[in-house]
């Protein structure tokens, strides 16, 4: 995916009620204020009461499900034949506790960055390394340089399982 057009899809649904934050590859991208390799997909961060606009929003779009072994109702794909947006959704309770959906905590929700110079919403750089440091499988080459990407600009310590040979 383009940066230019998650730019476009952003801004579509924040200027449609929709808070989103922006996640995996291109979250790190933002993160960095560069875009550092290709990305296949967006990954998104939304309120799951939020869904029902998203998925008509997309589907006006020409938008549809992409059945995956881990479709779930709160993580799912959708694709328009050439670009594809990984939704996470979240739900939290009056204290501010993550009560259903993707295990984002609150204060997980509070980065910010830029892709093409735009200010975007993602995951703050200590989250970024505390998610994959709990991620339960084994890192890839783009994980490993993504990760020590952030721990190089924001002066963080990179994971074990994380650090370059």
């Amino acid at each position: 995916m383009e940066a230019e057009s998650v730019i476009e899809l952003y801004n579509l649904l924040q200027s449609n009620g929709i808070e989103v934050w922006i996640d995996g590859g291109w979250g790190i991208d933002a993160l960095l204020g560069k875009q550092t390799r290709p990305h296949k997909d967006l990954d998104i961060a939304i309120n799951h009461k939020d869904k029902p606009k998203l998925r008509k929003l997309l589907e006006e779009r020409g938008y549809k499900d992409i059945a995956r072994d881990d479709t779930s109702d709160w993580n799912f794909v959708l694709g328009d034949g050439e670009r594809e947006i990984d939704v996470h959704t979240f739900v939290f309770d009056e204290k501010g506790n993550n009560i259903y959906g993707a295990a984002y905590p609150k204060q997980s929700l509070t980065g910010t960055g830029a892709i093409n110079g735009e200010s975007v919403k993602c995951i703050p750089p200590e989250w970024v390394v505390k998610f994959h440091a709990g991620a339960k499988y084994e890192p890839k080459a783009k994980d490993i340089q993504d990760v020590n990407a952030v721990c190089d600009k924001f002066g963080l310590k990179p994971p074990e399982n994380y650090k370059r040979s």
